[in-house]
């Protein structure tokens, strides 16, 4: 039996165990990985790397940074202006924090870093209006996913120069994508997705946590007033994390290595103990983060991505209908981006979308753009993208609530992402 048929059956019955629930998700995802090494699926090297990935120091770093934002009181009185705003309207104050995130989004290219940013005053909000965060959580983590980089501020002003790199790559330069070119096709998605979440995500959300909720959740009976010098530490190491995010490319400083400046700070300062700190991390969704990206490095390994790649160039070349061959290149990357890094799927699917337009004497900006705008739409699963475990924790899902939550809005971005796309940017 191959080393590929092996990996696939490992990711069905991880997937079923995910789906049963009868173990703990994180034990799931680490019993996967071993199976994904014993089997030789996955290298034991690349498997240990998965433990210091940055994405996984990133995320349990952004638990201590909120945290100790948390123990403030700086966040109950924002929170507590926003339901004065919102006069107890969940739709106004949900219209205040998926603004403020999808902005946020456009600076910060990671889309746990601004759900990071974006919860912990979620929460306290919840808490005084008296509102479960199993209602708001998932529909703040899709605003923060879905609308990252969409539009030329920040590193979305470097869309247009990755995906002409990828052209020129693939000596297909007769076709160039302009700088507005990303922004133009992914508006509307911006704009569906902010409509959706505002006004009918908190619909499909659970009333009540499926599992106990993580750290970011605050509760005013364990909310204690911090002494003036860590009250004003708290926040102001929470600002100057969230401004040294957004202006990270200037600083020059990697992403999670501003994160993790962030928890130390909080820490030295008093702001947490050591204890609080530890505690904040929720190993759980680390150990499950840390499992999905063993099952996406085995996808890779064992080049299970290629031969998707290579079955869906052989269906393109006989269909006819521009909107069909959209739909494949949209629909297949979205799919496979839930259980693989995005960056992976981009790498094998934007050169075949490209040779196959080549093949077909047809303009491949739409297409190349498809792909990319559903590598970087994936919210169906933990195993997505870091911010999903992260609002698996603050909001309380099991994989079933996620799945439940998420299929509407997967097909409501797949019929407006083809359908426009597909008609401002046409092959012929």
């Amino acid at each position: 039996m191959s080393h590929l048929v092996i990996c696939i059956i490992i990711c069905i019955l991880t997937a079923i165990s995910y789906i049963i629930g009868k173990l703990p998700m994180a034990v799931t995802a680490l019993v996967s990985m071993l199976a994904f090494v014993l089997t030789g699926c996955l290298d034991p090297t690349t498997a240990a790397s998965y433990f210091g990935n940055t994405n996984a120091i990133m995320m349990l770093s952004m638990f201590v940074v909120a945290a100790g934002f948390n123990k403030t009181q700086f966040i109950k009185k924002c929170s507590s202006s926003v339901t004065r705003f919102s006069k107890g309207s969940l739709t106004v104050m949900m219209a205040g924090y998926i603004i403020v995130a999808i902005i946020l989004s456009q600076f910060i290219q990671s889309s746990l870093v601004v759900f990071g940013i974006m919860a912990p005053m979620l929460a306290a909000s919840c808490t005084e209006m008296k509102i479960s965060p199993s209602k708001v959580m998932f529909p703040l983590a899709i605003a923060c996913i879905a609308t990252v980089s969409a539009f030329p501020l920040g590193t979305g002003a470097t869309q247009f120069a990755e995906l002409n790199g990828y052209l020129e790559a693939n000596e297909y330069t007769q076709f160039t994508v302009g700088l507005l070119d990303p922004m133009k096709a992914r508006f509307p998605m911006v704009i569906l997705i902010a409509v959706y979440c505002i006004f009918f995500a908190t619909k499909m959300a659970p009333d009540k946590p499926p599992v106990a909720i993580g750290e970011i959740e605050t509760k005013d009976s364990r909310k204690e007033a911090l002494p003036p010098f860590q009250e004003k530490c708290g926040y102001i190491i929470f600002i100057l994390v969230t401004l040294a995010l957004i202006f990270q490319t200037f600083l020059g400083v990697e992403t999670w290595v501003i994160c993790l400046i962030g928890a130390v700070c909080m820490v030295l300062t008093g702001v947490l103990s050591e204890k609080e700190a530890i505690s904040s991390m929720n190993m759980q969704i680390g150990f499950l983060f840390v499992g999905s990206l063993a099952m996406g490095g085995a996808l890779s390994q064992t080049g299970a991505g290629e031969v998707v790649g290579s079955l869906l160039a052989d269906v393109v070349s006989r269909l006819n209908n521009p909107y069909l061959i959209g739909l494949i290149f949209f629909i297949v990357p979205f799919l496979l981006t839930q259980i693989m890094m995005n960056r992976t799927v981009m790498l094998i699917f934007i050169p075949i979308a490209i040779l196959a337009c080549k093949a077909m004497g047809a303009n491949p900006v739409g297409i190349i753009i498809l792909v990319q705008t559903g590598c970087l739409s994936s919210f169906m699963t933990p195993m997505a993208t870091p911010a999903v475990p992260m609002c698996m924790a603050a909001g309380g899902y099991d994989l079933k609530s996620l799945i439940k939550q998420s299929a509407l809005p997967a097909l409501l971005l797949t019929v407006v992402s083809v359908g426009w796309i597909m008609t401002v940017f046409p092959m012929y």
